[in-house]
Protein backbone atom coordinates (compact mmCIF):
# COMPACT_ATOMS: atom_id res chain seq x y z
CA UNK A 1 0.00 0.00 0.00
CA UNK A 2 1.26 3.44 -0.97
CA UNK A 3 -0.87 6.54 -0.39
CA UNK A 4 -0.71 10.01 -1.94
CA UNK A 5 -2.30 12.92 -0.06
CA UNK A 6 -2.80 16.02 -2.21
CA UNK A 7 -3.43 19.42 -0.62
CA UNK A 8 -1.25 18.14 2.19
CA UNK A 9 -0.72 21.52 3.87
CA UNK A 10 -4.43 22.19 4.31
CA UNK A 11 -6.36 21.38 7.47
CA UNK A 12 -7.24 17.80 6.58
CA UNK A 13 -3.93 17.07 4.91
CA UNK A 14 -1.99 18.11 8.00
CA UNK A 15 -4.26 16.07 10.28
CA UNK A 16 -3.84 13.02 8.04
CA UNK A 17 -0.09 13.41 8.26
CA UNK A 18 -0.23 13.70 12.04
CA UNK A 19 -2.40 10.58 12.26
CA UNK A 20 -0.43 8.42 9.83
CA UNK A 21 2.96 9.38 11.28
CA UNK A 22 1.89 8.81 14.89
CA UNK A 23 -0.25 5.69 14.51
CA UNK A 24 0.90 4.08 11.25
CA UNK A 25 4.58 5.06 10.90
CA UNK A 26 5.41 2.09 8.68
CA UNK A 27 2.82 3.12 6.09
CA UNK A 28 4.19 4.56 2.85
CA UNK A 29 2.57 7.99 2.41
CA UNK A 30 3.57 10.82 0.07
CA UNK A 31 2.35 14.30 0.98
CA UNK A 32 2.02 16.75 -1.90
CA UNK A 33 1.02 20.40 -1.68
CA UNK A 34 0.37 22.66 -4.67
CA UNK A 35 4.10 23.39 -4.96
CA UNK A 36 4.75 19.67 -5.36
CA UNK A 37 1.77 18.79 -7.54
CA UNK A 38 -0.59 21.22 -9.25
CA UNK A 39 -3.70 19.11 -9.75
CA UNK A 40 -4.98 21.62 -12.34
CA UNK A 41 -2.05 20.71 -14.63
CA UNK A 42 -3.14 17.57 -16.47
CA UNK A 43 0.31 16.67 -17.76
CA UNK A 44 1.93 17.19 -14.35
CA UNK A 45 -0.72 15.00 -12.71
CA UNK A 46 -0.15 12.25 -15.28
CA UNK A 47 3.62 12.27 -14.84
CA UNK A 48 3.46 12.39 -11.03
CA UNK A 49 0.99 9.54 -10.75
CA UNK A 50 2.69 7.32 -13.34
CA UNK A 51 5.95 7.62 -11.41
CA UNK A 52 4.41 7.18 -7.98
CA UNK A 53 2.90 3.69 -8.17
CA UNK A 54 0.21 4.65 -5.65
CA UNK A 55 -2.49 2.29 -4.40
CA UNK A 56 -4.61 5.15 -2.97
CA UNK A 57 -4.93 8.89 -3.59
CA UNK A 58 -6.74 11.19 -1.13
CA UNK A 59 -7.54 14.52 -2.75
CA UNK A 60 -7.66 17.22 -0.06
CA UNK A 61 -6.74 20.00 -2.49
CA UNK A 62 -9.48 22.61 -2.85
CA UNK A 63 -10.20 26.27 -3.50
CA UNK A 64 -12.08 27.15 -0.29
CA UNK A 65 -12.30 30.96 -0.31
CA UNK A 66 -16.11 30.96 -0.57
CA UNK A 67 -16.65 34.69 -1.06
CA UNK A 68 -13.59 35.30 -3.22
CA UNK A 69 -14.68 32.50 -5.55
CA UNK A 70 -17.56 34.70 -6.70
CA UNK A 71 -14.94 36.88 -8.43
CA UNK A 72 -12.28 34.24 -9.08
CA UNK A 73 -14.53 31.78 -10.88
CA UNK A 74 -11.83 30.40 -13.17
CA UNK A 75 -9.43 29.72 -10.31
CA UNK A 76 -12.13 28.00 -8.26
CA UNK A 77 -13.20 25.90 -11.24
CA UNK A 78 -9.63 24.86 -12.03
CA UNK A 79 -8.93 23.49 -8.55
CA UNK A 80 -12.39 22.24 -7.56
CA UNK A 81 -13.61 20.83 -10.89
CA UNK A 82 -10.73 20.33 -13.33
CA UNK A 83 -8.34 19.02 -10.66
CA UNK A 84 -10.51 16.11 -9.51
CA UNK A 85 -11.15 15.26 -13.16
CA UNK A 86 -7.41 15.06 -13.83
CA UNK A 87 -6.94 12.71 -10.90
CA UNK A 88 -9.92 10.60 -11.91
CA UNK A 89 -8.63 10.05 -15.45
CA UNK A 90 -5.47 8.57 -14.04
CA UNK A 91 -7.35 6.53 -11.44
CA UNK A 92 -9.32 4.96 -14.24
CA UNK A 93 -6.15 4.23 -16.24
CA UNK A 94 -3.78 3.18 -13.47
CA UNK A 95 -6.30 1.51 -11.17
CA UNK A 96 -5.53 3.25 -7.88
CA UNK A 97 -8.32 3.97 -5.40
CA UNK A 98 -9.30 7.63 -5.35
CA UNK A 99 -10.96 9.45 -2.44
CA UNK A 100 -12.09 13.05 -2.89
CA UNK A 101 -13.20 15.51 -0.21
CA UNK A 102 -16.24 17.62 -1.10
CA UNK A 103 -18.62 19.92 0.75
CA UNK A 104 -22.11 20.40 2.12
CA UNK A 105 -22.27 23.59 0.02
CA UNK A 106 -23.43 21.49 -2.94
CA UNK A 107 -26.91 21.84 -1.33
CA UNK A 108 -29.16 24.91 -1.22
CA UNK A 109 -30.10 24.69 2.46
CA UNK A 110 -33.86 24.45 1.96
CA UNK A 111 -34.22 20.97 3.48
CA UNK A 112 -35.76 20.47 6.91
CA UNK A 113 -34.41 16.99 7.69
CA UNK A 114 -30.82 15.66 7.59
CA UNK A 115 -29.45 15.44 4.07
CA UNK A 116 -28.72 11.98 2.71
CA UNK A 117 -26.34 11.24 -0.14
CA UNK A 118 -29.31 10.93 -2.51
CA UNK A 119 -30.56 14.47 -1.82
CA UNK A 120 -30.55 16.61 -4.96
CA UNK A 121 -27.59 19.01 -5.13
CA UNK A 122 -28.42 22.64 -5.87
CA UNK A 123 -25.45 24.87 -5.01
CA UNK A 124 -26.03 28.57 -4.38
CA UNK A 125 -22.46 29.80 -4.80
CA UNK A 126 -19.55 29.47 -7.21
CA UNK A 127 -17.68 27.51 -4.56
CA UNK A 128 -20.55 25.04 -4.16
CA UNK A 129 -21.09 24.79 -7.91
CA UNK A 130 -17.43 24.06 -8.67
CA UNK A 131 -17.24 21.47 -5.90
CA UNK A 132 -20.33 19.76 -7.36
CA UNK A 133 -18.74 19.84 -10.80
CA UNK A 134 -15.69 18.17 -9.28
CA UNK A 135 -17.85 15.40 -7.82
CA UNK A 136 -19.55 14.84 -11.17
CA UNK A 137 -16.29 14.80 -13.13
CA UNK A 138 -14.63 12.44 -10.70
CA UNK A 139 -17.44 9.90 -10.43
CA UNK A 140 -18.07 10.06 -14.17
CA UNK A 141 -14.46 9.23 -15.01
CA UNK A 142 -13.61 6.91 -12.11
CA UNK A 143 -16.77 5.21 -10.90
CA UNK A 144 -14.92 3.18 -8.26
CA UNK A 145 -14.00 6.34 -6.36
CA UNK A 146 -15.25 7.61 -3.00
CA UNK A 147 -16.47 11.16 -2.36
CA UNK A 148 -16.81 12.40 1.21
CA UNK A 149 -18.86 15.55 1.72
CA UNK A 150 -18.01 17.36 4.92
CA UNK A 151 -18.92 20.64 6.64
CA UNK A 152 -17.40 23.45 8.71
CA UNK A 153 -13.92 21.97 9.01
CA UNK A 154 -11.75 23.23 11.89
CA UNK A 155 -8.33 22.35 13.29
CA UNK A 156 -5.24 24.04 14.78
CA UNK A 157 -4.13 24.83 11.21
CA UNK A 158 -5.03 27.52 8.70
CA UNK A 159 -8.08 29.72 9.01
CA UNK A 160 -11.41 28.46 10.36
CA UNK A 161 -14.38 29.62 12.41
CA UNK A 162 -13.19 28.20 15.73
CA UNK A 163 -9.79 29.85 15.46
CA UNK A 164 -11.42 33.13 14.47
CA UNK A 165 -13.61 33.10 17.59
CA UNK A 166 -10.59 32.34 19.77
CA UNK A 167 -8.63 35.18 18.18
CA UNK A 168 -11.48 37.60 18.89
CA UNK A 169 -11.37 36.61 22.55
CA UNK A 170 -7.58 36.87 22.81
CA UNK A 171 -7.69 40.26 21.12
CA UNK A 172 -10.04 41.46 23.84
CA UNK A 173 -13.05 42.14 21.65
CA UNK A 174 -16.00 43.28 23.73
CA UNK A 175 -18.76 42.10 21.35
CA UNK A 176 -19.06 39.51 18.59
CA UNK A 177 -22.13 38.98 16.39
CA UNK A 178 -22.66 35.49 14.94
CA UNK A 179 -25.44 34.10 12.74
CA UNK A 180 -27.93 31.75 14.35
CA UNK A 181 -29.97 30.78 11.27
CA UNK A 182 -27.28 28.70 9.52
CA UNK A 183 -27.80 25.21 10.90
CA UNK A 184 -25.56 22.15 10.61
CA UNK A 185 -22.62 20.77 12.58
CA UNK A 186 -18.91 21.55 12.41
CA UNK A 187 -16.30 18.91 11.64
CA UNK A 188 -13.10 18.25 13.51
CA UNK A 189 -10.38 17.72 10.89
CA UNK A 190 -8.83 15.21 13.28
CA UNK A 191 -12.03 13.15 13.31
CA UNK A 192 -12.39 13.33 9.54
CA UNK A 193 -8.76 12.24 9.15
CA UNK A 194 -9.50 9.23 11.35
CA UNK A 195 -12.52 8.38 9.19
CA UNK A 196 -10.48 8.66 5.99
CA UNK A 197 -7.76 6.43 7.43
CA UNK A 198 -10.30 3.87 8.65
CA UNK A 199 -11.79 3.58 5.17
CA UNK A 200 -8.41 3.22 3.45
CA UNK A 201 -7.14 0.67 5.95
CA UNK A 202 -10.36 -1.35 6.03
CA UNK A 203 -10.67 -4.54 4.04
CA UNK A 204 -13.47 -3.15 1.90
CA UNK A 205 -13.80 -0.30 -0.54
CA UNK A 206 -17.39 0.63 -1.34
CA UNK A 207 -17.47 3.40 -3.98
CA UNK A 208 -19.91 6.32 -3.95
CA UNK A 209 -20.75 9.43 -1.98
CA UNK A 210 -20.68 9.61 1.83
CA UNK A 211 -21.51 12.35 4.32
CA UNK A 212 -19.29 13.06 7.33
CA UNK A 213 -19.45 15.79 9.96
CA UNK A 214 -19.52 15.55 13.72
CA UNK A 215 -22.80 14.40 15.25
CA UNK A 216 -25.43 16.79 16.54
CA UNK A 217 -27.17 19.89 15.23
CA UNK A 218 -26.21 23.49 15.98
CA UNK A 219 -25.87 26.99 14.59
CA UNK A 220 -22.64 28.95 14.26
CA UNK A 221 -23.89 30.97 17.24
CA UNK A 222 -23.96 27.72 19.27
CA UNK A 223 -20.41 26.89 18.21
CA UNK A 224 -19.18 30.35 19.21
CA UNK A 225 -20.91 30.03 22.59
CA UNK A 226 -19.19 26.67 23.19
CA UNK A 227 -15.81 28.15 22.30
CA UNK A 228 -16.28 31.12 24.61
CA UNK A 229 -17.54 28.90 27.45
CA UNK A 230 -14.31 26.89 27.24
CA UNK A 231 -11.87 29.82 27.27
CA UNK A 232 -8.90 29.42 29.64
CA UNK A 233 -8.74 31.34 32.89
CA UNK A 234 -7.79 34.96 32.44
CA UNK A 235 -9.36 35.35 28.98
CA UNK A 236 -12.70 37.15 28.97
CA UNK A 237 -15.38 36.03 26.55
CA UNK A 238 -16.82 38.72 24.29
CA UNK A 239 -20.51 39.46 24.55
CA UNK A 240 -22.11 37.21 21.95
CA UNK A 241 -24.99 38.58 19.87
CA UNK A 242 -27.14 36.35 17.64
CA UNK A 243 -27.93 37.80 14.20
CA UNK A 244 -29.64 36.68 11.00
CA UNK A 245 -27.68 35.90 7.85
CA UNK A 246 -29.51 38.82 6.23
CA UNK A 247 -27.88 41.11 8.76
CA UNK A 248 -24.44 40.13 7.48
CA UNK A 249 -24.47 40.18 3.65
CA UNK A 250 -21.67 38.37 1.85
CA UNK A 251 -20.58 37.93 -1.75
CA UNK A 252 -21.58 34.26 -1.70
CA UNK A 253 -24.98 33.05 -0.52
CA UNK A 254 -24.73 30.65 2.42
CA UNK A 255 -27.27 27.80 2.72
CA UNK A 256 -29.34 27.88 5.91
CA UNK A 257 -29.85 24.18 6.68
CA UNK A 258 -26.96 21.79 6.10
CA UNK A 259 -27.37 18.95 8.58
CA UNK A 260 -25.72 15.89 7.03
CA UNK A 261 -27.07 12.39 7.53
CA UNK A 262 -24.27 9.99 8.53
CA UNK A 263 -26.17 6.70 8.35
CA UNK A 264 -24.46 5.42 5.22
CA UNK A 265 -20.86 5.96 6.34
CA UNK A 266 -21.61 4.54 9.79
CA UNK A 267 -23.32 1.45 8.38
CA UNK A 268 -20.72 0.81 5.69
CA UNK A 269 -17.56 1.34 7.73
CA UNK A 270 -18.73 1.04 11.34
CA UNK A 271 -17.49 4.50 12.24
CA UNK A 272 -18.03 5.97 15.70
CA UNK A 273 -18.63 9.68 15.05
CA UNK A 274 -18.10 11.99 18.06
CA UNK A 275 -20.65 14.67 18.94
CA UNK A 276 -19.55 18.13 17.89
CA UNK A 277 -19.45 19.47 21.46
CA UNK A 278 -17.25 16.61 22.65
CA UNK A 279 -14.94 16.95 19.64
CA UNK A 280 -14.62 20.71 20.07
CA UNK A 281 -13.82 20.50 23.78
CA UNK A 282 -11.26 17.77 23.05
CA UNK A 283 -9.60 19.76 20.24
CA UNK A 284 -9.53 23.20 21.87
CA UNK A 285 -6.29 22.65 23.87
CA UNK A 286 -4.40 21.84 20.66
CA UNK A 287 -5.91 24.82 18.86
CA UNK A 288 -5.09 27.14 21.77
CA UNK A 289 -1.51 25.87 21.84
CA UNK A 290 -1.20 26.71 18.16
CA UNK A 291 -2.36 30.28 18.80
CA UNK A 292 0.39 30.97 21.34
Amino acid sequence: MKILVTGSKGQLGLELRRLFESEHPALAVVYADASDLDITDREAVEAFLRAGDFSHVVNCAAYTAVDRAEEEKAAAHAVNADGPGNLARMADELGFRLMHISTDYVFDGTASTPLTESAKPRPLSVYGATKRQGETALLGLAQESIVIRTAGLYSPHGENFVKTMLKFAFEGRSRVAVVYDQIGAPTSAADLARAVAAIILSKKWTPGIYHYSNEGVCSWYDVAREVFDALPAGISAPELTPILSADRPSAATRPNYLVLDHARIRATYGLDIPHWRHALRRDLPRILENLK
